[in-house]
């Protein structure tokens, strides 16, 4: 099941189902991606551009940009 998190116009989209564990989005970002919260991504921690720039280096393409 999809989850989605909104910042501004911008909705991160985030499919668990192909979600690798990398953590490259919580080393990347920490203030935002924490797994071990709920929510675990928490949008108000940074910038709209730099959560896009994080979701952009999702290995396994579970984290994604749906622009408004």
């Amino acid at each position: 099941m999809k989850k989605t998190y909104t910042i501004d116009d911008t909705t991160i989209l985030w499919d668990p189902s192909k979600c690798s564990h990398s953590g490259i989005c919580v080393k990347g970002l920490p203030e935002v991606f924490k797994p071990k919260e709920s929510p675990w991504v928490q949008t108000e921690n940074a910038s709209k551009e730099q959560i896009i720039q994080q979701v952009l280096k999702c290995p396994s393409g579970a984290l994604s940009i749906k622009e408004q």
